[in-house]
This record gives C-alpha cells, structure tokens and sequence, in this order.
C-alpha cells in the first residue's frame, strides 16, 4: 500500500465519482481506478459501492477513510514535528469561530501566543458553531469556539466565557426605555434570527417556547451586521449575546431579560479522538493556562 493510493481513496471518496477525482488530482480516470481496485484486493474488501447514481463508501469504506486521513494528517506533519524537535516551533492551526461572537478576547490571545511562537500561521474559519462542530470532525478544522454544552462523547472542552443575552430594538421602539423585561412580554414582536446553523437559534425558540409563545420569524441571517441593519430599518427585534451588543449602532438599543433561565456559555472545542500536531497541543495548552491564570 503506497501513500498516493490513500490520497487517491481520499479524493474519490470526496466527490464520489471517480472522473471528478481524476480532474482535481490531474491525473487519467484509469489510473485512479487501478489504484483503488489494487487497495481493495490487497485488503480483501470493497470499499466503494458502485451500484449507485454515485459511488459511495461501504462499511469497510468508512473505517478505511478515517484510517487513511489519521495517518496522511500525521505523515504530512512529519517535517514540522521534526522541526519542533529541532525547537524551531513552526505549523498551521486552523481555527472555527463563531460569527456570534465579539472576537477581541480571542484575538488578543492568539496574538500572545504568536509572539511566543512567530513562525505558527493561522487559518479562521467564521461560522455558526454547528458547521465548526463538523468542520472539526471532518479534520478540516483543529479546534473551535461553540456553545455549551457540546457532545463529550466527540469533543474535548473546557469553558471559554460566558455572557448574558438581552433583547435589542431600536431606538423608537416602545420598549427601548426599559432596563428589563420578560421573554413573555416579546410575544407579539416580530424576530430577527440567525440561521438554524447557529445554535442561537435553537435557544431562542427554546426560550420563546418555555415562555408560552413560538416566536414570529419574519427573517434569518448569517450576519450580526446584516441582523443590525434590519433593526435599524424597524424591522423587527432580536437577542443577541451582550459582547455583540456593545458594538451595535448608538441607536439600537439593548435591554435584559429579567426571566432568561437558560445561559450562553461558549468553549473552546477539538476532536476527542484523532491526530493532533505538535503546534495545536501547543495552542491548546497556552489557552488553558490563560484561562486557569486569569480564574
């Protein structure tokens, strides 16, 4: 078994087609072809289903495929583990964070820990925390910022920060006065929400819920700004996380929820089984240590 046919098994696994993975490896279809059926009988098993519109993993695919990207994560860090030893300290983290999220805190740590270790780069992905969550598992992301509480059964955690929702309007509405009101009182408003790739949009509805009324959705977004806009065209309302709210326009404003029971708690996340470089342990552990120092 050779490296190039696992990175072949990869890519065809990827697109499910074998022509697709010939084209994005520039190499002829026949080649990838012999490669995979030359795996499958050295290993005695199928690994592709070919009986479909498109091919797909079977069973012994599926163990196979996060063998294959376990040992080609480790063996493409091989130089950079090396060069670790050697104290040179260098490598690629890739980071999830929330686009809910004020993100000075974060950035502040990373630029700590950049200047203990120059030669790290970074690659942010900025998504609802149910993508990051996936991006993790896929081994496209190494950790991430999401929300409490997380599966433990797929994730490793420990506690980032947490925040308090409130209600932001705008300025003419007939509740901006107020410094709280019940979640009750927002049953006749219309809501401004992210997507359902955001967990804040689970927690909302759940609240809304709890409280005796489904909320009236009149628009979903991926972008806080975008949400700050429709408010400010009096559109509607929405909750958002305090730390977003103090970057909001000077006429929105923002008030607490006197009867919110359920927390806004974010961690930070990475994979509970699987490879993870010299320089993410690295990062992992400079967090915690900031996170322990500062209480």
């Amino acid at each position: 078994m050779e490296i190039k046919q696992m990175q072949y098994f990869i890519e065809v696994a990827k697109f499910k087609s074998m022509t697709k993975a010939s084209e994005n490896l520039y190499i002829t279809q026949p080649t990838i072809s012999n490669s995979i059926k030359l795996l499958e009988e050295e290993l005695s098993v199928e690994l592709f289903d070919r009986s479909k519109r498109q091919i797909v993993l079977t069973d012994a695919g599926k163990v196979f495929y996060k063998i294959c990207k376990d040992f080609l994560k480790m063996y493409e860090n091989i130089p950079v583990e090396l060069n670790n030893l050697l104290e040179i300290e260098e490598g690629h983290v890739r980071i999830g964070i929330p686009t809910i999220m004020n993100v000075n805190r974060f950035t502040k740590l990373i630029s700590e820990f950049h200047q203990l270790y120059p030669n790290v780069t970074f690659h942010i992905l900025e998504d609802g925390s149910k993508r990051i969550e996936d991006e993790i598992l896929k081994d496209d992301l190494d950790i991430g910022i999401t929300v409490l509480p997380t599966d433990n059964s797929l994730f490793n955690s420990f506690f980032f920060f947490s925040e308090e929702l409130k209600v932001v309007v705008n300025k003419n509405h007939c509740m901006a006065d107020q410094q709280s009101i019940d979640l009750n009182k927002l049953a006749n408003e219309s809501f401004i929400l992210f997507n359902s790739d955001y967990y804040l949009n689970d927690r909302i509805k759940q609240c809304c819920r709890m409280s005796g009324f489904i909320p009236n959705i009149i628009s979903e977004s991926t972008q806080w700004t975008f949400i700050e806009q429709m408010i400010l065209s009096d559109l509607g309302i929405c909750i958002l996380p305090s730390s977003i709210t103090d970057l909001l326009h000077e006429d929105l404003k923002s008030i607490s929820i006197s009867n919110l029971n359920i927390g806004w708690e974010l961690a930070i996340i990475w994979k509970k089984e699987g490879y993870q470089n010299h320089i993410t342990k690295k990062l992992l552990e400079f967090l915690q240590d900031r996170f322990l120092l500062n209480g």
